[in-house]
């Protein structure tokens, strides 16, 4: 068969495909069970989430905080630690006892470990520091207040009272697990099991926004919120992923978006909505080296499966974690962050929150729909609806099931 008979039989196979059944997104089993197949195994931002204050984990040298991994939904206590390298105090030392007189080369700086741990002490199972603390980490490392158990600010067992003549203690399950951490930008990742590689992950947006100092980014408090939405999280995230709605939903982003030029790109772990904008909208002032130079771009929308959003203007950004609370029910947490404090005319937080309002509006109306007994899935729009086509394979996947049979 030829290469253009395959591309038609493929793309006549896409255009019969059919979304989630609506048994998905009633089902609690289902939800219970994605939470470990699909969250536990997806990279997660790790950062407070309390309304007011800092988002960014700003966490010092020498201290200590407990943080709790998506909250209300996978709930997974942590501990992060800031320690000095050993290697940059091994310089250091160096350089204080050497005799010989300066060459004018730049000295190393001293450099910092953040690692994150398990917060639950392998005894039994308390909490080394409780939920929300930030503390200086003890000279004798990590100690739990429930039986005296230490370990070594890296997670490694150090010692344990009333263990002295236990035969084959301790053992690999005595140490602290350590979880899997990155970095991008001001933004801590984290994945109790991750699925993918970190570089897997995040490569595509670190790539296509190099020409972005994600650095200079600072959180606003008073520009964010969160929701209590009554709906089941893989419907907003449906939602999200795709502009077929944007005119019947949204009028106000629709007069400011070009639709025409409206498309989507798919990578391993997400995919980019790019939102080309007319001539009433503010754009990027691109780099010739970005694959978009010489567009209008009012908008990237980066999704990063399974629920993440990253919004970004040439203002700043709009960061969105939609957080599942049951299987009906979900919260989203909307962060802002400015990256350049001149292009703020064109933030509107009142056309922002009517779009948020929008958006959870239609979600609402669809979790109530999907309790009829009469519907059972419908058909991807081909152009419009890639995105969430890809999502729904995505968590077929990471559940192993064909969901079709549900």
């Amino acid at each position: 068969m030829s290469e253009t008979k395959v591309a038609q039989t493929n793309s006549k196979k896409r255009q019969s495909e059919r979304t989630l059944p609506a048994t998905f997104y009633r089902s609690k089993d289902l939800y219970e069970e994605s939470l470990d197949s699909i969250f536990a195994r997806s990279w997660q931002l790790v950062g407070r989430f309390n309304e007011g204050e800092s988002f960014n984990l700003g966490l010092k040298p020498g201290m200590m905080e407990s943080v709790t991994l998506l909250p209300g939904s996978l709930n997974e206590p942590l501990l992060l630690t800031r320690t000095q390298s050993v290697i940059a105090l091994v310089d250091q030392n160096k350089q204080k006892n050497s005799k010989s007189k300066p060459d004018g080369n730049l000295q190393p700086e001293p450099q910092f470990n953040l690692t994150c741990l398990s917060n639950v002490c392998t005894h039994r199972g308390a909490l080394l520091l409780e939920t929300g603390k930030e503390e200086a980490i003890p000279p004798q490392g990590l100690r739990c207040r429930y039986h005296g158990r230490r370990f070594n600010c890296d997670g490694t067992f150090q010692s344990a009272p009333g263990f002295e003549n236990v035969d084959n203690f301790p053992e690999e399950a005595d140490h602290l697990k350590k979880i899997e951490i990155h970095n991008w930008g001001p933004f801590t990742f984290a994945s109790l099991n991750p699925a993918c590689s970190f570089e897997e992950f995040i490569e595509p947006m670190r790539e296509r926004l190099a020409f972005l100092d994600l650095d200079k980014l600072v959180y606003k408090p008073e520009l964010s919120c969160e929701y209590d939405i009554e709906a089941h999280w893989a419907l907003y995230v449906d939602n999200y992923l795709e502009g077929l709605h944007i005119p019947f939903v949204h009028p106000s982003l629709s007069a400011v978006l070009d639709l025409k030029n409206y498309r989507t790109e798919l990578f391993a772990m997400g995919n980019l909505q790019l939102g080309a904008a007319n001539s009433k909208a503010d754009t990027f002032d691109l780099p010739p080296q970005c694959p978009d130079f010489g567009q209008a771009m009012g908008a990237y929308y980066y999704y990063l499966f399974p629920n993440m959003m990253f919004n970004f203007y040439p203002w700043g950004l709009s960061l969105n974690i939609v957080a599942p609370t049951s299987h009906k029910t979900t919260k989203v947490y909307y962060r802002t962050f400015v990256l350049d404090p001149s292009r703020m005319q064109s933030y509107s937080p009142s056309d922002i929150k009517q779009t948020e309002m929008e958006d959870e509006d239609v979600v609402e109306l669809v979790q109530k729909g999907i309790q009829s007994r009469v519907y059972k899935s419908g058909r991807y729009a081909p152009v419009w609806e890639q995105g969430v086509r890809q999502f729904h394979g995505l968590i077929a996947k990471f559940m192993d099931k064909n969901l079709a049979l549900f």
